[in-house]
């Protein structure tokens, strides 16, 4: 064949543009809203932020169980007439209850914009929690939790956070089946008076925004106050399981599901980007080097990966793969190698470079459109960050050096830090 060059054309560094402009608006009753004006279509989206995860919980379920509640029926709709009114505009709506946060992010016609408004009013401030709504929740999420506890990867990964944040803390606390009983319509009441209050809500809109957009907002929540004044509580204490290794025996399993790990530094410690790049080298991508040697040379997996994750309190530090039982012992050897690897020896060059350009390719992803950038600027924001960081993280990826990175290994990737959890 002729006509075809077999020469790689060049690969040039490129960087995500991160300089987004973002408007504050303080309503009338204190609430903060961030505006990101991008986007051509009639389209917005609206992400209103609570500090109501689980990390503010007295008891398992109260975080998820009160913010799915949310649509089950308000003080002027029952729950078919707000899930009626919601198909009839085409609002779609994202609940969540996370660590940290809970919430909805609602996306909507432009044109839509007042009955969204009033309905969000209703669900997020009004809700009723009835009795016979949440009898059916709590039956379906038993069932559920009946299922997801077969699986080894679900077992060890609860353990996981068990054994590194501490059985009483919120983010290691396990869900047990004889919590389910114990949700009623009061707890999730008092919950949500306490920790959904308007003053303490954040709104994050992005999208083409209209220019009456700001009154509306003032109009429909600014107006709003709590009945009462909530103490916030102390944070609560991390405090780490009694054992390092646990293997826990699932009988029939096939697969062993392997999770080990640490806790580590929060996105607001300066090493953070570092982290995030070594993490990306050894198990954060499909040609990391976790994956070469125990997917593509050994062939124990389908898929390894490791992740740095940040909660407010805490970051972690985690590798997680599911293999055959008879090979889970050299997995776990294997992955104990990579690290000692990490520690003592400097990445190349070239492979330097693919993560450089994997992680800024990741980053442009992050800023394509509105809702994007909401979402990125939501991640820094949560713990009192702005879009610097992206600038710097930006800079990490292009100057980080080899030594750098080895350095960083030994400082947060000690196995004697690791917790090691098998279950199968």
């Amino acid at each position: 064949m002729t006509g075809f060059s077999r020469i790689q054309p060049p690969v040039y560094p490129f960087d995500a543009r991160m300089d987004i402009p973002v408007r504050t608006l303080t309503l009338g009753n204190g609430t903060a809203v961030f505006i990101i004006e991008a986007g051509t279509e009639e389209i917005m989206r609206i992400e209103f932020v609570f500090r109501a995860g689980l990390i503010k919980e007295d008891l398992p379920l109260l975080a998820t169980s009160a913010n799915m509640m949310l649509t089950e029926g308000s003080q002027s709709y029952t729950a078919e007439e707000l899930n009626g009114i919601l198909d009839y505009y085409g609002i779609f709506l994202n609940m969540s209850a996370e660590r940290d946060n809970a919430g909805l992010t609602v996306y909507f016609l432009n044109s839509h914009l007042e009955k969204v408004l009033e309905l969000l009013v209703e669900i997020l401030f009004r809700p009723l929690f009835p009795a016979k709504e949440l009898g059916i929740l709590m039956n379906k999420r038993l069932n559920w939790f009946r299922i997801i506890r077969e699986k080894v990867q679900n077992i060890a990964g609860d353990r996981f956070f068990e054994s590194v944040f501490g059985s009483h803390h919120p983010y290691g606390r396990q869900v047990q089946e004889a919590d389910f009983g114990v949700i009623i319509p009061s707890l999730l009441k008092d919950f949500h008076s306490k920790l959904y209050r308007p003053e303490k809500m954040t709104m994050i809109v992005s999208g083409k925004i209209p220019v009456s957009a700001a009154d509306s907002f003032e109009k429909y929540f600014g107006g709003l106050r709590s009945m009462e004044v909530y103490k916030e509580d102390s944070k609560a204490r991390i405090t780490g399981g009694s054992g390092k290794k646990v293997h826990i025996e699932k009988k029939g399993a096939i697969q062993t599901a392997i999770r080990i790990g640490s806790a580590t530094i929060t996105k607001r410690h300066p090493d953070y980007p570092g982290m995030k790049f070594l993490n990306v080298l050894l198990g954060g991508y499909f040609g990391s080097r976790l994956m070469k040697n125990i997917r593509e040379d050994k062939g124990f997996t389908y898929g390894i990966h490791s992740s740095v994750s940040s909660y407010d309190l805490s970051g972690y530090f985690l590798v997680s793969t599911e293999v055959g039982r008879e090979n889970a012992a050299r997995a776990v050897d294997e992955i104990y190698r990579e690290l000692r690897l990490l520690r003592s020896v400097p990445a190349g060059s070239n492979e330097l470079e693919i993560v450089r350009n994997y992680m800024a390719g990741e980053m442009v992803r992050m800023f394509d459109g509105p809702f994007a950038i909401a979402e990125s600027f939501k991640a820094v924001w949560e713990f009192g960050l702005d879009f610097n960081y992206f600038t710097g993280m930006m800079k990490t990826i292009r100057t980080i050096t080899p030594d750098e990175v080895m350095e960083l290994a030994k400082k947060y990737c000690n196995s004697e830090d690791f917790y090691q959890i098998t279950a199968g």
